[in-house]
């Protein structure tokens, strides 16, 4: 190579070096735009920062609490655990240090909260048959309380905690969680814009086959503890969820018959089964039932219009819900959204509900609507289904 063609080849070189620093500039410079302050425009909905969020007492420490309740503060935006009461001290610690939660009662000691201005709402996880207690002495401690469904054991303990918190001028809801999931939610809106017609029959099956050597499930076998059987703890999403549909109407006769099976010596203090029937005032059935000897667990919920109808399978579980629409074409099955935001919205509409002093979407009043209709059905069942009239607005 000559000496002339080296000398052109160092003047490309150099060039296209300036080139590239130029064109490197110039994207430094573009980057350096780029990552310039920009104001803050509109009015984006900012979680609460934690110093401002309403402050909550767990009270019991149990499997639902430990696995649900306490992560769903993970994602509330208006809600953060300062307190846990609990019989069992090494584990409300050892919770304590992993969540940032340095404030511990016992059962011995738990009037004290009404002395702790940490604590602003109250969210009772306990076994059934301890609600009453627990969420009275919580009203009574000036305190805001979310009380576990259902509500209590009898409509007398229901009708004591209603009053209770208008004593004490305090909120009380009942952890109804579908009515904050997104999937239900969205069956609701589609039910009430008339996208199935006019309702016409409404079913919902729930039900799972209760082993009594787990803890969990023990206590819900033993009539103190767990105020009845399965109508309590699982056929109550099926009742209260149907109802969450017909706002506006009431129920006016209420069935039911015990399907327990012979010979089940896990049910010798509650119902194994109940099977059941609600009639509305707008001609509407609700037709529903409950086990504890179901196998797999089942959570389904049908929803029948005079033009389309809706089917969740499952419908009421923590984290699965889905929707089957059928409506003027193929059947569609989707979900409008996970189901697992129900913990975190249920625990910031209480706080929001608290923070304001007005009432929960799920309130007190629910509650003790939900536990007269499960007497009467019960009333029923002991006479072999008789129908039992009532008047109960939903």
């Amino acid at each position: 190579m000559s000496e002339e063609e080296r000398a052109a080849m160092s003047r490309r070189e150099v060039l296209a070096a300036g080139m590239a620093a130029a064109g490197a500039a110039s994207a430094a410079e573009a980057l350096a735009q780029q990552a310039e302050g920009q104001p803050l425009l509109g009015d984006p909905a900012l979680p609460e920062v934690p110093g401002q969020r309403m402050r909550w007492a767990i009270v019991g420490l149990g499997t639902f609490a430990v696995g649900q309740v306490i992560p769903g503060f993970a994602d509330a935006r208006h809600s953060r655990m300062t307190a846990f009461v609990s019989g069992n001290p090494e584990k409300a610690r050892d919770l304590g240090a992993r969540y940032g939660v340095s404030r511990f009662y016992d059962y011995e000691n738990f009037d004290d909260i009404a002395q702790d201005d940490e604590i602003d709402c109250v969210y009772i996880v306990l076994p059934v048959g301890l609600h009453a207690e627990y969420t009275i002495r919580a009203l009574e401690a000036g305190k805001h309380v979310l009380c576990e469904k259902p509500m209590c054991n009898t409509v007398e303990e229901a009708e004591a905690m209603v009053a209770a918190a208008e004593a004490a001028n305090r909120q009380l809801g009942v952890a109804y969680r579908v009515h904050f999931e997104p999937n239900n939610l969205d069956a609701q809106r589609r039910i009430a814009a008339g996208e199935l017609g006019t309702m016409r029959f409404i079913s919902a099956d729930h039900g799972f086959s209760a082993d009594p050597n787990w803890p969990p499930h023990k206590w819900r076998l033993e009539k103190l503890l767990a105020g009845g059987g399965s109508m309590f703890d699982i056929g109550i999403y099926g009742m209260n969820t149907s109802l969450m549909m017909l706002p506006g109407d009431r129920v006016v006769s209420v069935s039911g018959t015990y399907s327990t099976p012979a010979g089940d010596d896990r049910f010798t203090e509650v119902e194994g089964a109940i099977e059941y029937r609600l009639r509305m005032a707008s001609g509407i059935s609700i037709q529903g039932s409950s086990s504890y000897c179901y196998s797999p667990y089942v959570s389904r919920q049908r929803y029948f219009g005079s033009t389309g109808s809706i089917e969740m399978r499952p419908a009421t579980t923590y984290y699965d819900n889905s929707i089957e629409l059928e409506a003027g074409g193929a059947p569609r099955t989707f979900r409008a959204g996970n189901p697992i935001s129900q913990f975190s919205a249920q625990l910031d509409g209480f706080s929001q509900a608290a923070r304001t002093n007005t009432p929960h979407r799920t309130p007190g009043a629910m509650g003790l609507r939900d536990m007269r209709l499960i007497e009467a059905l019960y009333a029923s069942a002991d006479q072999g289904g008789a129908v039992v009239e009532v008047d109960i607005p939903v």
